[in-house]
């Protein structure tokens, strides 16, 4: 069976650390001899034979050559720290992409390829799992950092927000166990499948929306972010989906003073246009 699922770690991260040693020492994942030489090792598991491990030795934001390492991938799920001024310890998830500039990774106004499903998979699995860890938010993240160009979807799956949380073996467990589960079993397909625009960069009204409905979500542009969505740049969200979007999901309350010309591109799409 082809290697088809790909988690990517990094040995400069204390988060991917910690998880690492976890899919290692746990879920037996060891050196396979795929992948290995200065830029990282990849490694396999009995148990999860359609599951391969990358351990990068550089930075995550900058791996825009894995399509050429794992050209049988079907898709990407990077296992990173997560890093907030607030400190609070946090799961979080998120595809990545740039609306304007690319300070942190990736190419500028460029949307990473979502997958929706599997975003909405892992978010139920690890909410359900919060139990283990019940100090820990568990939250989707806006769109942002890289990369950006590679041909399969990617998928940001954070530990954080703080060293403590990044060292904190509990924690990735949950996190580790959750994001197998889900690679272990066939991903339902979304029924409903939104772009997501407005809110705070941690978009509490799509989280629920994830979690209580059919809807699955794939690029998020948070209220900070508006300024840079055009017609070309709404176009690249809609596309760069594996599963087709059919709705236009807005956060009526925080697309400020750019809410009359969000949703006139909203409607442009002809898609429907649904108000959270």
């Amino acid at each position: 069976m082809p290697q088809d699922h790909i988690l990517v770690a990094s040995s400069q991260d204390l988060a991917g650390v910690t998880i690492t040693n976890y899919l290692k020492n746990k879920q037996h994942f060891a050196p396979d001899g795929y992948r290995h030489d200065k830029h990282g090792q990849s490694f396999s598991s009995p148990k999860h034979r359609n599951v391969k491990l990358y351990v990068a030795n550089g930075s995550l934001l900058t791996l825009e050559n894995l399509d050429d390492l794992f050209p049988e991938a079907k898709f990407f799920v990077f296992l990173s720290k997560h890093r907030s001024d607030s400190e609070i310890p946090a799961l979080t998830c998120h595809c990545t992409g740039n609306f304007n500039s690319a300070p942190f990774g990736g190419n500028p106004r460029e949307i990473a390829i979502s997958y929706p499903g599997l975003q909405k998979a892992y978010l139920l699995a690890v909410t359900e799992a919060r139990q283990q860890i019940p100090d820990y938010d568990v939250i989707i993240e806006a769109t942002h950092h890289g990369p950006t160009s590679l041909k399969k979807p990617v998928l940001f799956v954070e530990l954080g927000s703080s060293e403590k949380q990044w060292a904190d073996e509990k924690a990735a467990s949950v996190l580790c166990d959750a994001i197998l589960g889900v690679l272990d079993k066939k991903i339902p397909p979304c029924s409903k499948v939104g772009v997501a625009i407005g809110g705070t960069h941690y978009p509490t009204k799509f989280n629920k929306l994830l979690l209580e409905s059919e809807f699955g979500l794939a690029a998020v542009a948070s209220k900070h972010n508006l300024e840079a969505i055009d017609e070309s740049m709404l176009g690249q969200m809609i596309l760069k989906s594996i599963e087709k979007v059919t709705h236009i999901i807005v956060d009526s309350k925080g697309l400020g003073s750019h809410k009359d010309r969000i949703l006139k591109l909203a409607q442009n799409t002809g898609l429907e246009i649904m108000k959270v």
